[in-house]
């Protein structure tokens, strides 16, 4: 798997378990993860580009 599909499936996975956790603190964590993974993905796909 390339570095980007796993940022990619990272990115999804956190997001769809921040939505369904119920404890606040978790979900602020894996929404900040997944900013982080975005953040990297970003800058991945424009030094391909």
């Amino acid at each position: 798997m390339s570095r980007i599909a796993y940022l990619k499936e990272q990115v999804a996975r956190a997001e769809r378990l921040a939505k369904a956790i119920l404890d606040q603190q978790t979900a602020e964590r894996l929404q900040a993860f997944a900013a982080e993974c975005r953040t990297e993905l970003q800058g991945l796909t424009r030094k391909a580009a």
